[in-house]
């Protein structure tokens, strides 16, 4: 039963894209004429891996130290807000953080203000590829500083008691306890942040500067959008995904995922992070971490608290684009990490088999590569693919909240599966073949034995869910009209009619949502630690 539902989620995805490509490759007619890679192509494919690589590297370098100071230093005023608002990136819209990062980076931004001040005239440019690093950076460190904590997290307690009884010292700790938990998850967290920073699409257009500073996903957009070249915009699609995945097998192979270590499962206090040089360098680490990331929110809150709030708060347009958003992401949650959770249980299900042969190899990979592959593809082409479909069968406009709502399950599925996938892992070795031994099964296990520890990771995606799904413009902009607005949407249109202080407004109002979603996506987890640590 579970291999068979794992089965149908897998299908399905692979049904949804597959028919949204169709239906682009047959409404091209008798084909593109012309050679789809020039050397435009290659241009943009060259600044693209340098950009992806650049991004990926620094986030993850950036990423290692936060998350080991946040990991030794348990317990700290303010500890758990610093977490949510690392988290905060991940649910804003994408051009809503790019002009946060403007308004501290920018000509006229707070940083070049400063600067101007102490003499120096030769303002830092934002724009261009390091704009475009520093964006990315913006929105991955905090994303991989996470789940490398977590990944930490999950030590076994009885290696930290060990340490100590050891007196093993911090540099000692890292290379033989923390660095292996981080490597099995090096590969996920940079293929992931890879694929990002591949596909970043406004993140280019906003701080790219220029036709220099093009990529692959801009090639896409242009291709479907002002020359309707479908054949194109699939040959630079597959291009795309040849270019990650080969990556992402490399990745793999470079760095295979630690075994579970056996452990009781109780947690112990750390004492690596109590002297005055580790308190000092994980402070340090942690307060530039906070500047780095805790501006552009301020600066976003600055322009925010200076629009009309009481206004926007009674516009009816604000109120259904709010009611319209939260529907969709409801659902696009619900449904992602529903799915997410099928497809792995199926996983860990199919190779506990005995006679678990290529089939069932091959079946565990291609839910493996689906959740991380399905972010190669743009929401542009789902969005463009489905529209032509839909079109025979009359208006449009009555389907697209339902094409909404599947594409922004579908691009949540690689963060989703990155939350789920390690602890669900950990999990299982911990209790399939005690609670096979017992019998249990079913609800009762789902019950007593499945729901208690994964609450809080199950909980974590379902924030992280639904704040992409919040701050998503990309499925809309296909979609938006009149009759489905959504707030980024809304955000979009006040911006393009030059209403800035009602946009000011509405991406405060962004914020302060994901603010409200990562707090209940952390809901308890200083009260949990405390409970172990007892």
């Amino acid at each position: 039963m579970t291999i068979a539902a794992g089965a149908f989620s897998l299908g399905g995805i692979l049904l949804f894209v597959g028919l949204a490509v169709v239906a682009l490759l047959a409404q091209s007619g008798g084909g593109y004429a012309g050679a789809p890679f020039d050397a435009y192509v290659w241009r943009v494919t060259r600044f693209t891996l340098l950009q992806a690589c650049l991004s990926t590297i620094l986030s993850v370098l950036f990423a290692i130290p936060v998350a080991r100071a946040l990991a030794r230093q348990a317990k700290f005023s303010g500890r758990i807000w610093l977490l949510r608002l690392m988290a905060l990136p991940l649910g804003l819209p994408a051009l809503v953080a790019a002009l946060g990062l403007i308004q501290i980076w920018g000509r006229q931004g707070f940083l070049n203000t400063v600067l101007a001040a102490t003499g120096l005239n030769d303002p830092i440019s934002i724009y261009g590829l390091f704009g475009i690093l520093l964006g990315h950076v913006f929105f991955n460190m905090p994303l991989a500083a996470r789940l490398m904590l977590a990944g930490i997290e999950r030590i076994p307690g009885e290696y930290w008691r060990t340490t100590a009884n050891l007196g093993m010292p911090s540099s000692a700790i890292f290379r033989f306890i923390e660095w292996p938990a981080i490597r099995g998850l090096l590969p996920g967290i940079a293929g992931l942040i890879f694929m990002l920073c591949a596909t970043s699409f406004t993140i280019v257009l906003t701080l790219g500067g220029g036709p220099a500073a093009s990529t692959i996903e801009v090639a896409i957009y242009q291709a479907l959008r002002f020359d309707f070249d479908p054949p194109r915009a699939i040959a630079l699609s597959a291009l795309q995904i040849a270019l990650t995945g080969a990556l992402l097998l490399v990745l793999k192979v470079l760095a295979p995922p630690p075994p579970e270590s056996e452990t009781t499962g109780k947690a112990m206090k750390r004492f690596d992070g109590m002297s005055g040089q580790s308190r000092l360098a994980d402070g340090l680490w942690l307060v530039l971490a906070l500047v780095f990331v805790g501006l552009p929110f301020a600066a976003i809150a600055c322009s925010g608290v200076q629009a009309d709030l009481p206004r926007l708060a009674r516009d009816a347009a604000v109120h259904r684009a709010f009611a319209t958003s939260g529907v969709i992401a409801l659902l696009s949650a619900a449904i992602s990490v529903g799915a997410t959770a099928v497809m792995i249980r199926a996983q860990q299900v199919t190779l506990m088999r005995r006679q678990a042969g290529a089939a069932a190899r091959g079946f565990t990979g291609m839910i493996s590569a689906s959740t991380s592959f399905v972010l190669l593809v743009p929401p542009v082409v789902l969005g463009a693919g489905w529209f032509l479909l839909l079109r025979p069968f009359g208006d449009v406009a009555r389907l697209a909240p339902a094409v909404v709502i599947a594409i922004n399950a579908l691009m949540a599925l690689p963060f989703v599966y990155r939350v789920l996938a390690p602890a669900m892992a950990t999990h299982a070795a911990r209790t399939d073949r005690l609670a096979a031994s017992l019998g249990i099964a079913g609800f009762h296990r789902l019950r007593w034995i499945d729901w208690p520890p994964l609450r809080r990771p199950l909980l974590m995606a379902f924030s992280f869910a639904m704040a992409l799904s919040l701050g998503d413009l990309g499925a809309v902009a296909l979609f938006g009209s009149q009759d489905m607005t959504t707030l980024p949407w809304l955000l979009y249109s006040r911006m393009g009619s030059y209403r800035t202080a009602d946009a000011a407004g509405l991406a405060l109002l962004l914020g302060l949502i994901c603010l409200v979603l990562t707090v209940l996506g952390t809901a308890g987890e200083d009260g949990a630690r405390e409970g172990r640590d007892a």
